[in-house]
């Protein structure tokens, strides 16, 4: 019997699979066992083919049984092509046992025995270096992918000839793959640019704010005001991201198949947009493979739902678990899977279903029952995790002409990395990289806000009749707030313009 080792995958972390091969003699029965989807059963014709279109003899007269181990973890798409075919294979051609007992092995093979690209490359390299593997052999398409994980050593094959070849050590062992170096990388450009806006300096302090602290946010106000815009804007603000982020992030796309292989880490935020035709699966995630949605694609920054009334009430409330705890459990008949999903929600609505009922120059045109019906799905639990509301109030005419002022985007950024600076300082040593993600525990602790402050937040949290949970996301935003104004503690005017961003 011939081992080799695999990989599946649960949400976006690898899980080690002992492709077990035995061939006896037989009437020629190729039976693959243990949890494997169609793509996986038809692997049999596929690797039978691969094999004598390689010049290889396929085992005719045999009974060939494939274990894929442990029983209980779902196997699917056909990246089990090769340890596969090498595992047939094994028992005619003899393989050095200290290269296939430290090795990795996953790819799909052609008829002709080509080495297909795969998904999950990243997740299976980053499994491979967890338990100590000193190599991953995987399709030459994957390496540049799999080159980010350093302290591995990844080889890419061509065809399963190559492969074999490499094993037997009748070629020497590739050097492996390199990381490739990124050249300098040169600061993205945004448009619009906060500078190219006029007026609107409450809702630009606002997404500040949200920016440098990871806070949610919600806009309102008739069509036309420019709430779009300013959402588009915050895209050039948001901080650079560390390594850690950028693998964790690349992650998901790799799962979801949206990795680039000629860009195989993802250096900037994402700022994904939704439009609310969009259906539930796609923006939860699901499906039959149960792939990550948008939300999860957000990870790291900015979901940005328009028209956010739109939006189904079920799409709306299924938001309420990743906005607490930044994740996703997606459950199907036949699986489950987490996804990470920490992501600044970033809302622009309209008052009523025409959109004008705050319009001074517009009349409403809506009746109290379609205005009541349409903010009903605006439910308490959201609104409880909604951190910042602003009003957008519309640029009258006049000021169209006038000469465009106040920050650049570039200027705004420099205030959101040193507010991020002061974040990294104060969390050190812990798994928290944003005020927003303090627990309330955190915020007594590490926040810094003296009792007399806290008193303050305490009586207008009751006067303005507000939830424990919003008294916390107050001091989350008052931190953030101070961090932007470079001060070490929170105090009564922090306080006090983060209530100001209450719900009214």
């Amino acid at each position: 019997m011939q081992k080799l080792f695999s990989s599946s995958i649960y949400g976006i972390s690898g899980h080690l699979v002992e492709v077990e091969v035995d061939v006896i003699t037989g009437m020629g029965q190729f039976t693959v066992v243990w949890l494997g989807d169609a793509a996986i059963q038809e692997s049999r014709e596929r690797v039978r083919s691969a094999i004598k279109n390689s010049g290889y003899s396929f085992p005719g007269w045999a009974r060939i049984t494939v274990n894929l181990a442990p029983a209980d973890l779902k196997k699917k798409w056909p990246l089990y092509d090769l340890p596969i075919a090498l595992g047939i294979l094994g028992r005619e051609i003899e393989f050095q046992s200290n290269i296939v007992e430290t090795s990795l092995f996953l790819g799909e093979l052609a008829l002709d025995g080509i080495v297909r690209p795969i998904g999950w490359a990243l997740p299976a390299t980053i499994l491979a270096r967890e338990l100590g593997m000193k190599r991953i052999f995987l399709p030459v398409d994957n390496t540049l992918e799999a080159s980010v994980i350093p302290d591995i050593k990844v080889i890419g094959i061509k065809n399963l000839c190559e492969a074999i070849d490499i094993l037997t050590g009748d070629t020497p062992i590739p050097a492996g793959i390199k990381k490739v170096e990124s050249p300098e990388k040169v600061a993205k450009t945004y448009s619009p640019d906060f500078s190219d806006i006029i007026g609107q300096e409450h809702a630009k302090r606002a997404l500040l704010i949200a920016a440098a602290g990871w806070h949610n946010i919600l806009m309102q106000w008739p069509p036309g005001s420019g709430k779009t815009m300013l959402a588009k804007a915050m895209a050039g603000i948001l901080p650079d991201m560390e390594l850690e982020e950028q693998i964790e992030l690349s992650k998901i796309y790799s799962v979801a198949g949206l990795l680039s292989r000629d860009l195989p880490l993802i250096e900037n935020r994402p700022f994904r947009v939704i439009h609310h035709t969009a259906s539930e699966a796609s923006i939860i995630g699901g499906g039959r493979d149960a792939r990550p949605g948008e939300i999860s694609l957000a990870h790291k920054w900015v979901l940005f739902l328009d028209e956010f009334l739109e939006f189904s009430k079920s799409i709306l409330e299924t938001l309420r678990q990743p906005l607490e705890d930044g994740e996703i459990t997606i459950n199907r008949v036949n699986q489950s899977c987490r996804y990470p999903a920490r992501f600044s929600l970033v809302g622009a609505m309209n008052p009523c279903p025409c959109g004008y009922m705050w319009d001074p120059e517009k009349p409403c045109i809506c009746s109290p029952m379609s205005i009541e019906k349409y903010r009903s799905r605006l439910s308490g639990p959201i609104l409880d995790r909604i951190d910042i509301f602003i009003q957008v109030p519309r640029v009258k005419t006049g000021e169209l002409g006038e000469k465009r002022s106040g920050l650049t985007s570039r200027e705004l950024k420099e205030k959101v990395m040193r507010a991020k600076e002061m974040q990294h300082l104060r969390f050190a040593g812990k798994h928290i990289h944003s005020n927003a993600e303090m627990s309330n525990v955190d915020i007594e602790k590490l926040a810094n806000i003296s009792q007399d402050w806290l008193a303050i937040a305490i009586s207008s949290t009751e006067k303005l009749k507000l939830s424990t949970r919003v008294y916390y996301r107050i001091l989350r935003v008052g931190r953030t707030i101070a961090d932007i104004d470079n001060s070490p503690t929170v105090e009564v005017r922090h306080i006090l313009e983060a209530l100001s961003y209450r719900w009214s």
